[in-house]
């Protein structure tokens, strides 16, 4: 009997190739889901304080607005960090602002566990602030360095940062209710988490690349163009309500689920955070691909409907419409604050870009601590429960009027002009990327997986061939 005649296999040296070939895609691919899993990290620990803040101020004795006082303090150096320091990583690469990030984070770890006082958290959430702002920026544009081809690398890219946010605060949670040693177990964690990070963002090849420039780069470029101005006017009470109603989530929001549950469990304050953020990252993946007016309207009207449940549930104290209110909320979170970015954005030409993303950032950061410190400061006058019910309907007011904007500007016979590309699909924001000037444009999916993008020059010139194909 014959035996069959076998195919020939590949050559070895074919086969050394094909490995040639693979090894850096492989590399490309495990450095993306390393900075991705860093922003995660960092966005985590931003958040590990909410669930914390009830019990320094039981430990230590200070007032709400000391305690919104410290959660706005981080927003204000984030905020001064991704202004000034926002596209340094342009100039010096990558890997030098990210290793500094993940230092100062360490050093507020450090801060944390050895806390005795409100004046070591203030200074611990200032350090993080700065962390984040300069991680943040930085790692968005590694990611766009890096993104791999595949249907998820627009959904890591755009919304790790939200995840975060959503495990920090539920993560904790759980940690300091459960946990033994509730201070300082989720401080020791991340603690060695951002050590094991150090060592292996140093580890992992530099994605970008370095041009000088770097002290130009740190003047702060803010401008609306006068096209813009209009649409931007009637857009920005809807940011306003997203990030306000975040603000008070992830400060006061553990509290109010105190005070109407009855229960001393920490994990209430988690799950509605959670609710909030988690939803708000699938809702604006979700709809990623709408019309923008139409997700605008969507968000506002599912901020309004979530405002008026959580009102109901403020006067009738009922625990469970608190949580229907934070998924409806969560559902108008996401959209809103995407909607309102491409509407806005539709209105300006590329090359204005870069500064109108910084007003908008600025309304964002602005709307996300401020409001929230009000509410503490009147908390400490007139008492949570009625605090929080005025802060609701003032976000009820908020989205109702956005959302009259976006059919007043459908109605009004005015078409924006033509953009010269399409709207950068990451929306700056407390609770996602925050911009730079490397990320004022769209990454495209039509580009190859291999573009290295990283610079307006080189997102402009690729926008440019993908528009001519």
């Amino acid at each position: 009997m014959t035996k069959p005649a076998q195919t020939p296999g590949p050559s070895p040296l074919a086969q050394t190739r094909a490995e040639r070939t693979r090894r850096p895609e492989q590399a490309r691919l495990a450095a993306f889901w390393l900075e991705a899993a860093v922003l995660v990290l960092f966005l985590a620990a931003s958040a590990a304080p909410t669930p914390l803040y009830r019990v320094y101020q039981a430990r230590w004795g200070f007032s709400a607005t000391t305690l919104t006082a410290v959660f706005a303090v981080y927003v204000v150096f984030l905020l001064i960090t991704v202004l000034i320091l926002g596209s340094l990583s342009d100039h010096v690469g990558r890997q030098p602002v990210i290793i500094t990030a993940l230092a100062v984070d360490t050093a507020a770890c450090i801060l944390f566990l050895l806390a005795h006082g409100v004046g070591a958290l203030f200074a611990a959430r200032a350090l993080q602030g700065v962390a984040v702002g300069l991680a943040a920026t930085a790692l968005g544009a590694a990611l766009l360095d890096l993104r791999p081809a595949g249907s998820l690398a627009p959904l890591v890219t755009s919304n790790a940062g939200t995840v975060g946010l959503a495990l920090g605060a539920l993560g904790t949670s759980v940690l300091v209710q459960y946990g033994p040693v509730p201070t300082t177990l989720p401080w020791w964690l991340l603690l060695g988490a951002f050590l094991a990070a150090i060592l292996l963002v140093a580890a992992t090849p530099e994605p970008g690349t370095v041009r000088p420039g770097a002290l130009a780069s740190l003047r702060p470029d803010v401008s609306v163009p006068r096209l813009a101005r209009g649409t931007f006017a009637r857009a920005t009470p809807c940011l306003v309500a997203v990030w306000a109603l975040g603000g008070f989530y992830l400060s006061l929001g553990p509290s109010l689920a105190a005070q109407l549950s009855g229960s001393r469990n920490l994990v209430w304050g988690g799950v509605i955070t959670f609710l909030l953020t988690g939803l708000g990252a699938v809702t604006s993946f979700a709809f990623r691909n709408s019309a923008p007016p139409a997700v605008m309207l969507g968000g506002c009207l599912g901020l309004l409907g979530g405002a008026a449940v959580t009102i109901a549930a403020i006067v009738a104290r009922t625990p469970a419409l608190l949580l229907l209110g934070t998924v409806m909320a969560g559902l108008g979170f996401g959209p809103g604050n995407l909607g309102a970015y491409r509407v806005i954005m539709a209105r300006a030409a590329s090359s204005n870009r870069a500064g109108l993303i910084a007003a908008i950032s600025i309304v964002n950061y602005l709307a996300f601590g401020l409001p929230a410190l009000i509410a503490g400061m009147a908390t400490s006058h007139f008492g949570l429960h009625d605090t929080a019910l005025v802060y609701s309907v003032v976000i009820a007011l908020l989205a109702a009027a956005a959302a009259g904007g976006v059919l007043f500007e459908g109605g009004d016979g005015t078409r924006a002009p033509r953009a010269a590309a399409p709207p950068p699909e990451l929306p700056p924001g407390p609770c996602t990327v925050p911009p730079c000037r490397s990320m004022s444009l769209p990454f495209l999916n039509t580009a190859p997986a291999r573009t290295s993008a990283t610079s307006v020059e080189d997102l402009t010139a690729l926008l440019t061939s993908a528009g001519e194909r």
